[in-house]
């Protein structure tokens, strides 16, 4: 099996060095690794070019930035992460050994926040316990899938946001996520940049407006 790690950016030139740093071991195994940049007006592009990684430009907007680095990737699973998100040292390794078993097509890992507040620890308890309970995953917590499932549900929507939360609903009709012990530390720097619970009402606030059917691009606006 081969995995292709697909980034997403806007304007995330100082943290592509870390990451792709904590990423070399993955590439030295054979993972292959795609930036698609959004439209950045940083140095986004020139640093992922300095780091032999290949970029795939296109107009901003997540969900279609993943869906063109699927289509470019040539591994056989996915691993979609975010720019301020580290994964594990093994991760394609523990990818590998969770898909090779079972009926799982596609899985998450547990998330750790790193920020100031001493909450975003138990932010991130709370949503590992959600999501396992859900079988719904968040984008923080570095969803994985296989090619095959990916397509098969037409990969992520084309909306501003929740595109995590839709492609999960789609992908659990096919299987539960496998959900890893393993930890990827996400930047709390939303958190910290808006107070910690002003950001958690917030997001259970476009949670529930979601779940009750308001169009995504009409929260964007709200999230913004």
């Amino acid at each position: 099996m081969k995995l292709s790690i697909v980034i997403p950016v806007l304007n995330e030139e100082s943290r592509l060095s870390e990451l792709f740093g904590e990423l070399a071991p993955l590439r030295r195994r054979g993972a292959e690794v795609i930036v698609v940049d959004g439209g950045s007006t940083d140095g986004t592009v020139a640093a992922a070019e300095s780091a032999g990684v290949p970029v795939c430009r296109m107009p901003p907007g997540r969900a279609q930035q993943m869906n063109a680095g699927a289509r470019q990737a040539r591994g056989d699973i996915l691993l979609f992460l975010h720019a301020d998100t580290i994964p594990p040292p093994r991760a394609d390794q523990l990818i590998f050994a969770a898909l090779s078993h079972g009926p799982h097509c596609w899985g998450r890992f547990n998330v750790i926040i790193a920020g100031r507040a001493r909450m975003l620890r138990v932010v991130a308890q709370l949503m590992n316990l959600r999501s396992r309970l859900t079988a719904i995953a968040t984008g923080d917590q570095a969803i994985f899938v296989t090619r095959e499932a990916f397509e098969a549900v037409d990969g992520f929507p084309d909306q501003p946001l929740m595109e995590d939360i839709e492609i999960s609903r789609r992908l659990r009709r096919r299987s539960r996520p496998i959900c890893l012990s393993a930890t990827v530390t996400t930047s709390g720097r939303r958190w910290d940049c808006n107070g910690v619970w002003p950001t958690i009402l917030l997001m259970w606030r476009i949670r529930l407006a979601y779940w009750r059917g308001t169009p995504a691009s009409e929260l964007a606006k709200v999230y913004r």
